[in-house]
């Protein structure tokens, strides 16, 4: 650590040995060792995964392609980059980008199935055949993000992942808890209802509308040649999905799917009666009579009081029992924050983003530093009336023009996360009855963070594609990169790594990296093994016929990137010292959570 002297070396040492109770030996000699680029690490920089064939009505297997280098965009900086940039870089900061995990309890009465036989294009999403597979998929995602726990451009350990929402995917107290215990590494059984028993959907072969891995030859899935995989759900909900936990602090924000049912409509109460009833629609018509009934009747207690006795005890048509489960109970906005901090203090933060001023205030939205360097502000783009894009409230709006003022000030690189991204921040619904205020769309959104050279990145998600968009000033003098990330359900079920890197010449580097779950490419038939359950995952999801697959991977301008933008200061004021101990403190967290695994 050529910028820290021998007793200020000592000294961090010490101090993180003590606060994660380490060996003093193990940190100092940690801490002394050089950084190596972490190229020898698999990614997607030595692998990709490709559908091995392509073609119409044909069930398609994956399999590993080359990789993909890292490619300089230059839409902002609009000049060639300095050729000796690779010699002088160093690293402000070093994070992951998860978005859109759509953690799935697939046996809850609350699911909307159904609705496929309505309308598949319409309600796409409302049922996928990997719904069973969501725990051992994101296990997998933190294998993989470990794994590239050491940037693969400059070495520097990880400093934090940032979650950028839709990680319960049907507003459900399961789901949400779930995906907090996988990113906290600890084990998750995903099931709910009878114990290691499947019963939904999926198992019932006289519904056409999804696809039966018991015997698909009577369903649309079938026509499309998905196999026969027997076993598979009672193996999916029988097992219990080990985690490492992630080896950073991780952040989060409200997706759609936090916020709404399905992402999209408000919850009544006889919704949240049918989630913890023992009744289970088959039938789209059953499913929307319930809901909307039930929405008709919130005034009305008599009313509400007899929808709830004819959902429960089966006195609707188009129904059929299940297994009550008390567990399966949807959340609210107030419990989604709350949830966060049922956490552990390692990986941490407790809240994770969400303090105690969020609770005593209600308000959804924080900002939390990552390292001294970075800034990051989480935001609530989600309606709370209806529909599934968002918008940025004026209040928030407010407050983050004055967060970016104070980070700009403090010579701070700011990153704003969010879930929806530029395309979706249209939605204008308001309440018809009560306080509302202004909601800033797009246009206006975009120009006021070009305000600010300090931004330089805003982090997203919800369209579940790779993509990456340049909003340069108009005066040509920089602007800020926008990087919305896949998701964990749809192909290819990528995430990514971001770093920010110093060039030392008057530019910065934002190197993006794609990242897919650890994983096999192939799956193997009969493997039902927590990764071979991912992989099949991953394999279900890229024969989606109502989609097309391969375009969410985006183009390779979307993937692995180097986006080079002008300082947004004079750099030189960040000394080597400051950033190598912002580094050793992310380095003893690494150590910490190897020490805790090889236990």
């Amino acid at each position: 650590m050529s910028g820290l002297d021998r007793r200020s070396f000592l000294k961090v040492s010490a101090a993180l040995s003590a606060s994660l109770g380490l060996s003093y030996n193990m940190v100092g000699s940690a801490l002394a060792a050089p950084l190596v680029s972490g190229t020898d690490q698999l990614s997607t920089l030595q692998e990709t995964i490709r559908q091995r064939t392509v073609g119409n009505l044909q069930y398609r297997t994956l399999v590993t392609g080359s990789g993909e280098p890292y490619l300089p965009r230059l839409d902002i900086l609009k000049r060639e980059p300095g050729a000796q940039r690779a010699k002088n870089r160093r690293s402000i900061g070093y994070l992951g980008h998860l978005s859109d995990i759509h953690m799935i309890d697939a046996q809850t009465p609350a699911r909307v199935e159904p609705l496929l036989a309505q309308s598949v294009a319409t309600w796409n999403g409302s049922a996928r055949p990997q719904d069973t597979l969501t725990a051992n998929v994101l296990s997998a995602m933190v294998t993989a993000v470990n794994t590239l726990q050491y940037s693969p451009v400059t070495g520097v350990p990880v400093s934090a992942v940032v979650n950028t929402g839709d990680s319960a995917d049907m507003y459900s107290s399961l789901e949400l808890q779930w995906y907090i215990d996988v990113l906290d590494g600890k084990p998750v059984q995903p099931n709910s209802g009878t114990p290691k028993v499947y019963d939904g959907m999926q198992s019932w072969l006289d519904t056409e509308v999804i696809w039966h891995p018991e015997e698909p030859a009577g369903d649309a899935y079938g026509d499309f040649g998905f196999p026969r995989v027997p076993g598979l759900l009672d193996a999916a909900v029988s097992q219990q999905v080990e985690s490492q936990g992630l080896s950073a602090p991780w952040y989060t924000v409200y997706g759609n799917h936090d916020s709404l049912y399905f992402g999209f409509f408000p919850v009544d109460s006889a919704m949240r009666s049918l989630a913890l009833g023992s009744s289970k629609a088959y039938e789209w018509p059953a499913l929307v009579h319930n809901y909307l009934s039930g929405w008709a009747q919130q005034q009305n207690p008599l009313a509400r009081f007899g929808h709830m006795i004819n959902t429960n005890f089966g006195a609707s048509s188009g129904f059929r029992d299940v297994a009550s489960d008390q567990e399966r109970l949807l959340i609210t906005q107030m419990s989604f924050m709350q949830a966060h901090f049922h956490t552990e203090q390692f990986p941490g933060p407790i809240g994770h983003g969400f303090t105690q001023d969020n609770l005593d205030t209600g308000k959804t939205y924080w900002a939390a530093d990552a390292s001294p360097r970075i800034r990051l502000l989480g935001l609530d783009t989600c309606n709370s009336v209806i529909g599934a894009d968002g918008a940025v409230p004026q209040d928030q709006f407010d407050w983050l023009r004055g967060e970016l003022t104070n980070a700009r000030q403090q010579n701070k690189f700011a990153i704003v996360l969010s879930h929806h991204n530029s395309l979706t921040l249209e939605n204008d619904a308001r309440p018809a009855i009560g306080p509302s205020q202004p909601l800033v769309h797009t246009e206006e959104f975009i120009s006021m963070l070009n305000e600010f050279p300090n931004m330089v990145a805003w982090l997203n998600g919800h369209t579940h594609v790779n993509t990456i968009t340049a909003h340069p000033r108009s005066d040509g003098t920089g602007g800020f990169w926008e990087l919305t990330a896949a998701s964990c359900i749809d192909f290819p079920q990528q995430q990514q790594m971001v770093e920010i890197v110093d060039n030392r010449d008057g530019t910065i580097s934002l190197f993006t990296t794609v990242v897919d779950h650890a994983s096999s490419a192939e799956w193997t038939e009969g493997d039902f093994s927590q990764t071979g359950l991912a992989s099949l995952s991953r394999q279900l999801a890229s024969n989606d016929f109502t989609e097309n697959p391969l375009m969410r991977r985006g183009s390779v301008a979307d993937r692995n990137t180097e986006l080079l933008l002008p300082a947004p200061f004079d750099t030189a004021t960040i000394s080597d010292a400051e950033l190598e101990v912002t580094h050793a403190a992310a380095k003893a967290r690494v150590l910490r959570r190897e020490s805790q695994v090889s236990r």
